[in-house]
């Protein structure tokens, strides 16, 4: 094979920030995309950016109390597309980013920060109700409809006397019709869980040793096909979700990607057999 068919990944636009990036959310159906973290000074910062002739022009600046951790889309309508955010005080907020002065959802989700957070039933993909689930250092999970305010619709949470583990990364599922629908999530020890949200039931749990840091189907749409999970130790998991045996749980293959953290995973939306993990050492990885 010949440098040239190598496949390549090439840098477009790059743009140095004055403040610590969290997370990075494209607007649905557009050239825009949103940058979330915090500034110094201890405040939280959204800022919108559209690409235009091939640079960055930032449209707009929102300031708020708290820094933010994590947003998603995925919840909500295309006409609408408002963000979903959680933040260091525990707090999910709904922002409509034509006027984001005031939040157009509110509630104090959880005791501590937020770490993750994940939309599904919006912007056309997911059967069933919008919903978003927020996973916390305080060791809950918790499913939230916007529609519906203060209450989850779903709340998972250490059992009494079990030690609380820190929550770093959910994901929705299996939302291949209105009535089914699972949330996946991964912990600081290491350990995954797969909630049944339509049995309200721990479905199937595993361990891979080490914390972990995303977690991902390779689409949400569809009947559970594929899981892929990575870690703090460079390895990434892939779960053969399509089957599971009573006592051995799901098949999976793991892969030792990166030689520091897997920070994150994500799915091309054009086709799920491929996917990129992104490494500790700024490597990104681009595996099929």
């Amino acid at each position: 094979m010949s440098a040239f068919e190598k496949p390549q990944i090439i840098a477009h636009i790059q743009k140095s920030l004055n403040y610590t990036v969290f997370d990075c959310k494209w607007v649905p159906c557009s050239a825009k995309f949103v940058s979330m973290g915090n500034f110094a000074r201890g405040t939280g910062v959204i800022q919108l950016y559209e690409i235009q002739h091939g640079e960055l022009k930032l449209l707009r600046e929102i300031e708020k109390a708290k820094p933010i951790k994590c947003g998603t889309f995925g919840a909500a309508s295309l006409q609408q597309r408002y963000l979903a955010t959680g933040d260091f005080g525990g707090n999910l907020h709904i922002w409509n980013l034509e006027a984001p002065e005031s939040p157009v959802y509110s509630v104090k989700g959880h005791k501590e920060i937020i770490n993750t957070i994940d939309g599904v039933g919006g912007l056309g993909i997911g059967e069933g109700a919008p919903e978003i689930v927020t996973g916390s250092r305080d060791g809950t999970v918790k499913v939230w409809d916007p529609r519906q305010k203060e209450d989850p619709v779903a709340n998972m949470e250490p059992v009494q006397g079990e030690n609380k583990r820190d929550c770093w990364t959910v994901a929705f599922g299996n939302a291949y019709n209105p009535e089914e629908r699972v949330v996946c999530a991964g912990y600081d020890n290491g350990d995954i869980k797969l909630f049944d949200l339509r049995n309200m039931s721990l479905r199937w749990e595993t361990n891979i040793k080490n914390g972990v840091c995303s977690v991902e189907f390779d689409r949400k749409d569809i009947s559970m096909n594929k899981l892929v999970a990575t870690s703090l130790e460079g390895k990434f998991h892939v779960f053969d979700m399509r089957t599971q045996h009573p006592t051995k749980g799901f098949a999976s293959v793991s892969e030792k990607a990166h030689k520091s953290t897997v920070w994150q995973v994500r799915h091309l939306p054009q086709n799920r057999e491929l996917f990129l993990t992104a490494g500790g050492t700024g490597g990104l990885h681009l595996w099929k």
